[in-house]
């Protein structure tokens, strides 16, 4: 009896059949890649529930395209269903928005009363104990099913094009060329930052192409009735997909706008001149001059500075600085200069053509849009004053991994860079509403073990304690020379301030000032707060980085959101796999292939993260590295092309041994190197597993009698790779690489008893 897959087998097709074969495996390549990456930026603006999974869109592609690839001997043409489920997910994603006030308080994450881990935008909410909840596990398990079964449809024409390709590896060369060329595309669609209208065109065309492909072999009459029937998805999933791309009005006046950027979905609303990103509140912009709507963080700095006997400060630097509050206050205050980062092009750009004060447009301001963490370590500059202004990015860094954008600026290496950055006589200020009093206390730490004393730390509203176990409020850290402070809190506990009025120099002094009581809802009053430090706080660093996490474990969310993905995952494969030639109930698939995938997706995460800390947490430098990744591996298929190894003990040696040296050399290693060393030495220590893995995979792949069950196999690998990258939380970045080694390990182990012909 003969298997499904060999029943399509062509083991001598004409050239004109590979050329079209090649073609075809080329653009369901760029459309699986490009509709991957659309789907992980769109979907998560949409169903705030998303984010908390790190990456549950990620692993719905691979799985899919990995279920399809096993799907490839099927009659049955899957692509027809791609649009008619993207459909059904979109329109959940819309209804799920529609409702979020109703859902926020049926939806339940984690425990609410007690988080080990903070997810943003629930931390508010608090659900009723007695009543009626679903777990957002369910939620995150529908959307990975259904964006599972939407790629089922591209990964089976992939698979298809693969078993038409006698050279195995020259097929996987197309197919590497192919999601470079995807990642190309949605990178210039961010680069120009697109609306997601021009994101699922061109997904469009390319599941038209293929669904055109599959009904030619029909009559002509039911040719054009599919075809006509199965243009309505597809032009309606571009419609929802397009369907907040446009600025809204009222009466013909405009109110607001829907604006993409690399990061985020922003929402803005012009007549508060409000920000919203993938739902969540962010920011608003607030005039020096409106003492309607004070905002006491903004120039507290500069008045306790002011009534300590401080001098003006010259030279500040504001990391996150939005829309260009903070930057108005420096400049109201008298600063000389001041350096304003800011890692969003788009939420720089509405400061600068909307603030009500223009502190973007003053000469005294340089704005920058990079990195916070990445500017602090490449500057030479030396500022009296540095400021992390409410850094919170509410996102994920990359879907690869569970670290935020703002993740490394907490980090003990990141205060160490801003201790650099001080003069003598600076100082460091630390602002932000955090959610919890475990990660006020582990930012406590992280400043005293830098700056070589306890910060001074004050809450709004004002209290003695900030224990552990309770909510954080909004703190304010001081750290480098605060002596001056410290001495003025102990001479007057108690700091007053009106308003945020900017009381000119010699005006009452905020610690001697005591406010009539029938004025008291104009004050503030400000007061040392003490922090509780458990023993067990762990401080964050560039190896461990998750500021949000309250100790090294995977929280329990997290190992329910895998053992879901798991399980769907499984159900899936056993539904699509192909039956084996031995026998219709058993079932097989590449041991060798599924640990080379699992290995590889931890590679790939640990270059994405590596990179990130040494060259910053850029929408550019993500580009960047997954764009030099598939280069390796493009590398790596020449390499087998030109030698083809025999026998691949030596490079599974050499791929453990470079692997070896990812756990043994620290992420900050090449910190502080000029930047050539810092380049070459990085890029060395980062892609030579990558390029000893490609050559392991491409001389596997390439004596593959079954290409389509290989490379589904191998992705389903990167899918158990994924859900093991929730081990970084317990682990850390750089000892995730053990987990990779052991992954490794296991497919040279099995790989000696594969029956594929393929080197040993």
């Amino acid at each position: 009896m003969t298997s499904e897959v060999d029943s399509i087998s062509s083991p001598s097709p004409s050239s004109p059949s590979i050329f079209r074969s090649g073609a075809e495996l080329f653009l369901a390549s760029v459309l699986i890649l490009f509709l991957e990456l659309a789907s992980i930026r769109w979907f998560p603006a949409h169903v705030l529930f998303l984010t908390f999974f790190t990456n549950t869109v990620l692993l719905a592609s691979f799985l899919g395209m990995s279920v399809g690839c096993l799907a490839a001997a099927r009659k049955w043409n899957f692509i027809h269903w791609t649009p008619p489920l993207l459909i059904v997910a979109m329109i959940a994603a819309h209804l799920i928005e529609h409702m979020r006030t109703d859902l926020e308080r049926l939806v339940r994450v984690g425990n609410p009363a007690t988080p080990q881990l903070v997810f943003f935008g629930t931390e508010y909410v608090t659900p009723d104990p007695a009543g009626f909840f679903v777990p957002v596990e369910v939620l995150g398990g529908f959307f990975f099913l259904i964006l599972a079964l939407a790629l089922v449809g591209p990964g089976q024409e992939l698979g298809r094009a693969f078993q038409k390709i006698p050279n195995r590896v020259r097929a996987y060369s197309l197919n590497i060329l192919g999601s470079i060329v995807g990642i190309a595309m949605f990178a210039a669609c961010s680069w120009w930052e697109l609306t997601p209208l021009w994101w699922f065109l061109p997904v469009a065309a390319g599941l038209a192409y293929f669904i055109r492909v599959r009904s030619s072999g029909r009559r002509p009459a039911v040719r054009w009735l599919l075809r006509g029937v199965l243009a309505v998805p597809l032009l309606a999933s571009v419609y929802l997909a397009a369907l907040t791309s446009d600025g809204y009005s009222i009466y013909g006046l405009p109110t607001g706008m829907h604006l993409w950027s690399p990061y985020y979905r922003i929402d803005y609303d012009c007549l508060r001149r409000s920000i919203t990103v993938n739902l969540i509140t962010h920011q608003d912009m607030v005039s020096r001059y409106n003492n309607s709507l004070p905002s006491h963080a903004y120039p507290l700095p500069y008045i306790l500075n002011r009534d300590a006997g401080g001098a003006l400060f010259q030279d500040v630097l504001i990391i996150g600085a939005g829309t260009g509050n903070d930057v108005s206050r420096a400049l109201q205050w008298g600063a000389q200069h001041v350096d304003a980062v800011e890692i969003d092009p788009v939420i720089l750009r509405l400061g600068k053509a909307f603030h009500y004060d223009g502190p973007y447009a003053d000469s005294r301001t340089t704005a920058y849009v990079d990195d916070g963490r990445n500017f602090l370590h490449s500057t030479n500059r030396k500022y009296d004053l540095i400021i992390y202004a409410l850094v919170d990015s509410l996102v994920l860094h990359s879907s690869y991994s569970n670290i935020r954008l703002e993740s490394y600026l907490f980090t003990r290496q990141a205060f160490q860079d801003v201790h650099r950055c001080l003069k003598p006589e600076g100082q460091f200020v630390v602002y932000n509403f955090f959610r919890q009093g475990w990660i006020v206390a582990r930012i406590f730490r992280g400043l005293e073990d830098v700056f070589g004393g306890p910060p001074l730390v004050l809450t709004l509203p004002p209290r003695p304690v900030v224990e552990p176990g309770s909510a954080g409020g909004f703190t304010v850290f001081f750290a480098g020379n605060i002596q001056r402070l410290r001495s003025a809190f102990e001479r007057n506990p108690e700091f007053w301030l009106r308003d945020d009025e900017a009381a000119s120099p010699g005006s009452s002094n905020g610690f001697t000032v005591h406010p009539p009581p029938d004025e008291l809802s104009h004050w503030k009053r400000f007061t040392l707060s003490r922090v509780d430090l458990p023993a067990d706080i762990q401080m964050a660093t560039d190896d461990w980085p998750f500021l949000y996490l309250r100790r090294a474990f995977i929280p329990a969310l997290s190992l329910r959101g895998m053992v879901v993905m798991g399980g769907l995952a499984v159900l899936l494969v056993l539904l699509f796999l192909p039956r084996t030639a031995e026998s219709t109930h058993r079932f097989r698939l590449s041991g060798r292939m599924l640990f080379l995938g699992a290995g590889f997706m931890l590679i790939e995460t640990k270059a994405v993260v590596h990179m990130a800390l040494l060259f910053g947490s850029t929408w550019m430098v993500n580009s960047v590295v997954f764009f030099a990744v598939l280069v390796m591996i493009l590398g790596s298929n020449l390499f087998v092309l030109k030698w083809p190894p025999r026998n691949l003990r030596f490079h599974y040696a050499a791929l453990l041994v470079a692997l070896g040296l990812n756990v043994i050399v620290p992420l900050d290693f090449f910190l502080g190197m000029n930047r050539v060393a810092q380049i070459v030495g990085s890029c060395l220590l980062v892609f030579a597993p990558i390029f000893f893995a490609g050559i392991v995979f491409a001389a596997s792949f390439r004596g593959s009698p079954e290409p389509d069950r290989d490379f589904g196999a191998n992705t389903i690998g990167a899918m158990l790779g994924g859900l093991a990258e929730n081990s970084s939380m317990l682990l850390g970045f750089q000892h995730l690489m053990l987990a990779a080694m052991a992954f490794y390990l296991l497919s040279a182990m099995t790989g000696r008893a594969a029956r594929d012909g393929s080197p040993q």
